[in-house]
């Protein structure tokens, strides 16, 4: 979410101007909650509960959504926003210009993959379920989902930086998930991030997600499979390695080495003999809670 400093934006602050109410956005990021859940945990009645939730909703901060439970279905509360950006009138720093550029999922140049795995498109499976020859099926680069095991995926993009010009941050996001038959929401998987043959980081996902459908999953995808992932933001600074805004490691975007490369290079990878070897799902435009690809931007002066 972007605000500025306007009247436009003066309702999304009122609403985190206030306690109870920043209390329910740090219960509802743990935990998709109803009313009375909430009013329980927070120990104030459902009509104070339902008054601050709404106002949450109106400024875009929460959502209502239903979820369908064996005794039928429920209107439960949802994070609406991964994070709020604040843009002032006049900058302080001077502004980067940028090189933008999108992977599609079966777009990979390499692979190597161990059952759970496979992908889908928007409309279906492609080739079939755990099946390592799919990956090489003429229409695997109408992928918006892929998952395996253990293994990795490795992309290429060209790489545009000319000799003049100084890179000064290398950002990649992409939603993701960890992978489990069907789907686990607790079942941490250890991924690996190497750009230009560089380990930037490893990120430890906390799950694999079906607690509820995806805003952008396809109606034909079951409901007890991948659902939804975690938007990761990989920043690869002057000083360091950032994994949503966590500092990870200390490589550099000097030490991508980008002036001596066509290329730039990304391979993501879960290791079998990793401390949690829990695979990896990859949700592109059409899944998922956010409909984008990986999407790489190089920012530069």
């Amino acid at each position: 979410m972007k605000l500025d400093i306007s009247h436009n934006s003066l309702n999304v602050y009122k609403a985190l101007a206030n306690d109870t109410r920043l209390d329910i956005l740090n219960l509802v990021a743990e935990n998709d909650s109803n009313i009375t859940e909430i009013a329980k945990a927070l120990n104030i009645s459902k009509a104070i509960t339902t008054r601050h939730v709404q106002q949450l909703i109106d400024a875009g901060l929460l959502i209502h959504r239903i979820k369908q439970k064996n005794s039928g279905s429920q209107k439960i509360v949802s994070q609406n926003v991964d994070n709020i950006e604040i843009v002032f009138p006049s900058t302080v720093y001077r502004e980067f210009k940028q090189k933008k550029s999108i992977i599609k999922l079966g777009h990979y140049l390499d692979f190597s993959v161990n059952p759970t795995c496979g992908l889908a498109s928007k409309k279906r499976l492609i080739g079939n379920f755990d099946d390592t020859k799919s990956f090489l099926a003429p229409d695997r680069t109408e992928a918006s989902l892929l998952w395996f095991a253990s293994g990795h995926v490795s992309y290429k993009i060209p790489n545009n930086l000319e000799r003049h010009i100084d890179p000064e941050l290398l950002e990649i996001t992409m939603e993701i998930a960890s992978e489990f038959p069907n789907s686990s929401n607790v079942w941490p998987s250890d991924i690996d991030f190497y750009v230009n043959d560089v380990l930037v980081g490893t990120w430890t996902c906390p799950g694999n997600f079906s607690d509820v459908r995806g805003f952008h999953t396809p109606d034909w995808w079951a409901d007890d499979s991948s659902q939804y992932g975690v938007l990761l933001r990989i920043l690869i600074k002057n000083d360091a390695t950032t994994f949503n805004g966590a500092e990870t490691s200390k490589v550099t975007v000097t030490d991508l080495n980008l002036h001596d490369s066509e290329f730039i290079s990304l391979k993501i990878e879960s290791r079998k003999d990793a401390q949690n070897p829990g695979g990896v799902t990859i949700f592109g435009e059409g899944f998922g809670n956010h409909d984008q690809d990986i999407n790489v931007n190089l920012y530069y002066s």
